[in-house]
């Protein structure tokens, strides 16, 4: 069965309850919330013979073939490759699953994610299955960005936010997910996370905050002019693209927020305050207004998988932020 997540118990006890199923779901929210687990035990759970409040037995025909993966009224729809988009062919294929008859004479059931994967044309293939899917066939969506998804796929769904758990909830369940971390760890990665438990513990697992001191380390010495951008962008080659730009966003904004309210609480982790200080103090705001710009809409090419040159744009961004303290 898959995991099931305390934060998500009245969520599952109002999806599993209800005497009827919409064609559609789309369950959307944070990444790392737990989003496609929660689909997946839902999926088991209607496909199951004999289920129960909890969900799928486990034990029966139906979820023996799940569990085996030759279920054959079940169809799990997501790019061929990480980070990818899911073409049009694959949901034609997916298309000519939904039109056919339930093999084992119940529900047929198919996962899709991350739906805003889609193109455009492969969204258009998907509207008639979501308009009227063929016999007893339910869809299940998940989507980390319903921004992205045509209105005209979030209108033939059900849709469903997803919760992201409060801090206390998410640092218990973390103490026991990584019970070698300290209280203090658990609490820097939960923030990296944007407080996203399960992100957290992928971010533990790329061993983000030794990427994070490496990056933090260099930006020190860039401002102290010890390490030049060129150097310090092939140095971090390592490190994920998005996840720099995530935290010279945070970065931008720390600074702005701190040159409008001067609150000292209110400055971030502790790794940056001192340079967020520094720098907002001795910065002209519209010159971080202006990086700050620059940063989301590189963030969103990032994104947007464009095809970057990483070296070119790290550097692009870091003579900017050289040359923050001088502009006042």
């Amino acid at each position: 069965m898959a995991d099931a997540y305390p934060w998500q118990d009245s969520l599952w006890q109002q999806l599993a309850g209800r005497a009827q199923h919409a064609h559609a779901y789309l369950l959307h929210g944070p990444a790392g919330i737990g989003k496609r687990a929660l689909a997946e035990r839902l999926m088991a759970s209607l496909l199951c013979q004999r289920p129960t409040a909890q969900g799928a037995c486990g034990e029966c025909k139906s979820c023996l073939l799940l569990k085996a993966g030759s279920h054959p009224d079940n169809y799990i729809l997501e790019p061929e490759e990480a980070d990818k988009a899911i073409k049009v062919d694959q949901v034609r294929d997916l298309v000519s699953f939904v039109v056919q008859t339930a093999q084992l004479g119940g529900r047929k059931v198919v996962l899709i994610e991350p739906v805003e994967s889609m193109n455009i044309n492969a969204a258009n293939a998907l509207l008639k299955s979501l308009e009227e899917p063929s016999g007893d066939t339910v869809l299940l969506l998940v989507s980390h960005q319903p921004s992205r998804l045509l209105p005209t796929i979030k209108s033939r769904c059900v849709q469903q936010a997803c919760p992201l758990p409060g801090e206390a909830m998410s640092l218990d369940w973390l103490a026991r997910a990584l019970p070698d971390c300290s209280q203090e760890e658990r609490v820097e990665l939960l923030t990296l996370a944007a407080g996203s438990p399960l992100a957290a513990v992928n971010l533990h697992a790329q061993g983000v905050r030794e990427q994070r001191a490496q990056v933090v380390d260099g930006v020190k010495k860039l401002l102290k002019q010890q390490q030049s951008p060129t150097q310090l962008a092939e140095g971090w080659n390592a490190i994920p693209l998005l996840l720099l730009f995530d935290w010279f966003c945070d970065w931008s904004s720390l600074i702005l927020r701190y040159q409008l309210t001067q609150d000292e609480e209110g400055l971030g982790l502790m790794d940056m305050r001192k340079v967020i200080q520094y720098l907002a103090q001795k910065t002209a705001q519209d010159k971080v207004l202006n990086i700050q710009d620059w940063i989301l809409a590189q963030r969103q090419k990032v994104l947007s998988k464009a095809n970057l040159n990483r070296v070119l744009l790290l550097e692009a961004l870091l003579v900017q932020w050289a040359t923050l303290p001088t502009q006042r």
